[in-house]
């Protein structure tokens, strides 16, 4: 199945080369690891990507606003007006992302969905059931998935719903690495249902001091997410070649976090986890296996078979 015929994007202004620098300035100041990762690209696509990227940073930056004491109003009017940025550029970063969305076929539903997890911040609630935590997901990560997918070359659309579960686990690992930075803001996204499970008092875990079985509760969330990261691999033969890679890699290196998180003893109150650029080179093996596994599938599953002599 190829992909859907999206309504072609208005370019309002080609971009400039200090419009694509302003997005390559967020991806490395921002996201260490996709700008890594995004070093698998070739020049065009990458700058996309850290279009890509840029968009949906300044929103999420503008809406951490509310978090360190701006007010509400404020904030939503400047959401308002990142928002009109969509259909009316103007902003070096906007300039950018109009023009990816137009060459690559980005759907505005997808960025008009990411700008409903963009509001939902504004007002954060508590999750009552993973469904709940998983549709704020989606607004917030999941849709990134799909805004980046063109870009990587994704040819399928039914493989769309894989680039959701990628961007639905790295939110959720974004969620375990930050249950304290988030805590001290009063923030709790682990879902109320699982923190029961574990008999985990929500309010001892804002506090900083979690009691019950928090190990176990972060044990079973690190398996939620690593079920989600493995499950969108399946998406990744639909992409084309350097869009494998990157994606490979992307997913690799952050579920890393996890592993960190699993070596400190699941105590995220203790330090903020990360990965380091040395760890991150040590994953490439497994980046460049898991590439050829995907591209070269019976010849891997050959090369596994004991040998009979």
């Amino acid at each position: 199945m190829a992909r859907v015929a999206v309504p072609p994007v208005p370019l309002h202004r080609v971009p400039t080369p200090a419009d694509w620098d302003s997005c390559a300035a967020v991806m490395s100041r921002h996201g260490r690891t996709f700008w890594f990762a995004s070093r698998f690209l070739p020049p065009e696509k990458r700058r996309a990507a850290q279009a890509v990227y840029a968009f949906c940073r300044i929103g999420d930056d503008i809406v951490d606003r509310a978090a360190s004491g701006a007010a509400t109003t404020d904030v939503r009017a400047a959401l308002d007006r990142w928002k009109r940025e969509v259909d009316r550029p103007a902003h070096p970063v906007a300039i950018a992302f109009n023009a990816v969305r137009a060459t690559y076929g980005i759907p505005r539903e997808a960025v008009l969905d990411l700008f409903v997890g963009l509001e939902m911040d504004l007002a954060p609630d508590r999750f009552s059931t993973w469904s709940a935590l998983e549709t704020y997901c989606y607004h917030v990560a999941g849709t990134v998935g799909l805004l980046i997918a063109p870009v990587l070359g994704c040819r399928d659309d039914r493989a769309l719903v894989h680039a959701i579960q990628l961007g639905n686990a790295m939110q959720l690992t974004n969620i375990l690495r930050d249950v304290a930075e988030d805590a001290a803001l009063g923030r709790l996204y682990l879902p109320l249902e699982d923190l029961g499970r574990f008999g985990v008092d929500p309010e001892t875990v804002l506090a900083g001091q979690p009691a019950g079985d928090f190990r176990g509760l972060m044990r079973f969330e690190i398996a939620r997410a690593r079920e989600l990261y493995a499950a969108s691999r399946a998406g990744i033969p639909a992409l084309d070649f350097s869009g494998q890679l990157t994606t490979l890699a992307s997913g690799r290196l952050y579920a890393q976090i996890l592993t960190r998180i699993e070596e400190q003893e699941y105590d995220v109150f203790a330090r903020r986890v990360h990965v380091s650029t040395a760890g991150k080179l040590r994953q490439l093996p497994a980046v460049v296996g898991a590439l050829a596994a995907t591209r070269f599938p019976a010849l891997m599953r050959a090369s596994s078979l004991p040998n009979p002599h």
